[in-house]
């Protein structure tokens, strides 16, 4: 009995332990989700344009699988197994394999894109910046479409030989997420069509300069000043109003204000799986539960 008792509390440990690490990643469905990411401050701006080129080069159908176009087994684009080893993401199922991709110093063939390899000044980085993708085995040897069901985003830092993942701003990209970027890919639709659809609110100068920055990458251009430049406009105009209430409030004294303070403009980086992440830790949960009940009840 004692030893059944231990055998149980061994599988109740490792279970928890399998859920903790997925209940750990936020998951990133729409370009509004990505202007939650605080990019350039905790996580590196030139994330997004490797994220642009991934999206832009991995193939979606019409039933939104997504499949590589290219072999990571063949170190194309500098990628290669990731062995999970810091328990970081969900562990893999019997026949699927975690890569990565976004070392440049890996892409000895230089088959990355020169804005990825060589970004303007403001989107360089320190060469931390990775996607992780996970891929299902094809059990007749490798096909050129290889279907792939987990993206993330994440950071890979540290001094060579003691290099570590960052679980902290590591974000799970949906399939959505993915069609979305690829509208802003090289020639897909027009500046004025792309905005319209986002919501930005970038005005047509503002346009006719993004086009003159950027030229043939225009429409990256845009999607880097929606995700990352009206975002940082509009904490600043949020930080102008708090101000402006903060001082009302303070000639007021005790009297009412009549501009309420601003609960919307506090953004902040989401939390980790918040609510989608609650709900499935707690299904989870009850499966644990179940398995134990089953467990101790052939005990007996």
């Amino acid at each position: 009995m004692m030893r059944m008792s231990g055998r149980v509390m061994s599988c109740c440990a490792a279970l928890f332990l399998a859920l903790a690490s997925v209940s750990a990643v936020e998951r990133l469905n729409s370009i509004n989700d990505l202007k939650k990411i605080n990019f350039g401050q905790s996580v590196p701006k030139h994330t997004l344009l490797l994220l642009h080129w991934f999206a832009n080069v991995v193939d979606i159908d019409s039933n939104n699988i997504v499949r590589l176009t290219f072999d990571p087994n063949d170190d194309d684009f500098g990628s290669h197994h990731y062995g999970n080893f810091e328990r970081m993401l969900e562990q893999t199922p019997y026949g699927y394999k975690y890569y990565t991709v976004g070392n440049l110093l890996l892409d000895e063939r230089e088959q990355l894109p020169d804005y990825v390899v060589h970004p303007r000044a403001e989107y360089a980085g320190r060469n931390w910046d990775r996607i992780i993708f996970r891929v299902r085995l094809q059990s007749t040897g490798w096909q050129t479409l290889q279907q792939m069901d987990r993206v993330y985003i994440t950071q890979h830092y540290g001094i060579p030989g003691n290099t570590t993942y960052d679980p902290e701003h590591t974000y799970e990209i949906t399939t959505n997420l993915l069609r979305q970027i690829r509208e802003f890919s090289v020639g897909a639709n027009s500046l004025m069509i792309l905005r319209n659809r986002y919501g930005s609110n970038a005005s047509d100068f503002q346009l006719s300069e993004i086009r003159n920055i950027w030229g043939n990458l225009a429409c990256l251009g845009l999607l880097l000043f929606i995700v990352i430049q009206e975002r940082y406009n509009f904490i600043q105009q949020c930080a102008i109003l708090q101000n402006e209430t903060k001082r009302k409030e303070e000639r007021g004294g005790n009297k009412v204000v009549t501009q309420p303070y601003i609960p919307h403009c506090n953004i902040q980086e989401p939390r980790q799986n918040q609510e989608n992440g609650d709900t499935w830790f707690f299904l989870m949960l009850v499966v644990v539960f179940i398995y134990v009940f089953a467990i101790l009840r052939s005990a007996f």
